[in-house]
């Protein structure tokens, strides 16, 4: 295992042959026996059938969906996830009419693992079409199949989010990546956590996505590359460029039916494939759902605290009292030290994969002196950006 001194992963030890000798494997279909088929080692779920199933035997669909995730290829698909195509289509309606007045009062965001303008992003599409159509809000999110398959991987009380990506014919393919927590984060940044916290990463985390239209090949589904996820480094190489050409050189897209959902393992590695289509506009609504135990057990106002501790903290630096490493014990003490959940609206992630911290935002104020005046504002402005 790529491992370098007290367990950290280190990214110039990951060892390409390792990882292509995980992932050519095939899929037995002795292993997935609920499937209906299996395409390029991804077993396809028909929705109908497994409706009728998960009223019986939800156990066993639940059980075969997270080894699928987990130990198998990392992918499924549901055919028919949502078999409502008329709120899919009420759906795409509103979400059309967000777009067009977001592009008009902000001229369009920043997206992750792709330029701006090669799409149309929808930040929190969730809260977004609750507020704006609850009607359609309530009829698109009734489906036990997606449900089903969100508890199969994170168990019951997961939290929901979700982000609509429109890309247009001739939009381009993302570089290939793993995805939050531990791929939105740098590669500097990733390095400093311990091995076992890359392995917790994807366990709190699943990623899907519903099809608005009609996905063929040529319109840019997702690039998958099966079993990518049981490289336990894959956090640490997956921005390495040999890593990246072996995934161009071995991926496999799946065509999709509109309502048909994807759901894949996080830590796969996968990228959004190129529109080469002429006039597909391919819709995705993207469903990144958490585990409940993601979450602190208190509630602590660290804007107050941080605050409170300014001038003490920078007296202390001023006066060279604190080192350096005392300072980060205390920062990491006082203030957030992670830039999610956010309003990615207003917070986005320019010039990087997530936005400034809290903790980044008052170190920087303490190393450059600034009055506390200042880093009020500062620290106001954050606030009010991370605010929904």
């Amino acid at each position: 295992m790529t491992l370098s001194h007290m367990g950290f992963y280190d990214p110039n030890a990951c060892q390409l042959s390792e990882f292509q000798e995980l992932t050519q494997q095939t899929l037995d279909p002795k292993d997935v026996p609920l499937a209906a088929s299996i395409e390029k080692s991804v077993p396809v779920y028909d929705g109908a059938n497994v409706a009728q199933q998960l009223k019986g035997a939800r156990q066993r669909v639940l059980s075969e969906w997270a080894w699928v995730l987990g130990q198998g290829p990392g992918v499924l698909v549901i055919t028919g996830a949502q078999s409502n195509l008329d709120a899919i289509d009420q759906a795409t309606e509103v979400y059309g009419q967000i777009i067009a007045a977001e592009k008009e009062a902000l001229g369009g965001g920043a997206d992750h693992f792709a330029a701006a303008g090669s799409n149309d992003r929808i930040w929190n599409s969730l809260q977004k079409l609750c507020l704006t159509a609850p009607d359609v809000f309530v009829a698109y999110f009734a489906s036990p199949l997606m449900d089903a398959a969100c508890e199969a991987w994170l168990g019951p009380n997961y939290q929901m989010t979700a982000q609509v990506n429109l890309v247009h014919p001739g939009g381009q393919a993302q570089q290939a990546h793993r995805d939050y927590h531990l791929g939105f984060q740098t590669a500097e940044v990733s390095a400093t956590y311990p091995a076992h916290v890359h392995d917790l990463s994807p366990l709190m985390t699943l990623q899907g996505g519903l099809a608005h239209c009609d996905i063929p090949i040529d319109s840019g589904p997702t690039k998958l590359l099966p079993y990518s996820q049981l490289y336990r480094p894959g956090y640490a190489a997956w921005r390495r460029q040999d890593f990246r050409d072996d995934f161009e050189d071995r991926y496999i897209q799946l065509p999709l039916e509109k309502g048909d959902a994807l759901f894949f393992n996080p830590a796969l590695f996968h990228a959004a494939g190129e529109n080469r289509s002429a006039d597909i506009q391919r819709m995705v609504n993207l469903l990144q759902i958490s585990s409940a135990f993601g979450r602190a057990m208190e509630t602590v106002d660290r804007p107050a605290m941080c605050l409170a501790a300014y001038d003490s903290l920078r007296a202390a630096w001023n006066e060279k009292t604190l080192s350096e490493a005392q300072l980060d014990a205390t920062l990491a003490a006082t203030a957030e030290g992670y830039s999610f959940p956010t309003n990615l609206d207003n917070d986005p992630p320019v010039g990087g994969l997530a936005p400034q911290t809290q903790q980044a935002l008052l170190k920087e104020a303490i190393s450059e002196g600034w009055s506390k005046e200042a880093f009020t504002r500062a620290l106001q402005a954050q606030s009010a950006r991370q605010k929904a």
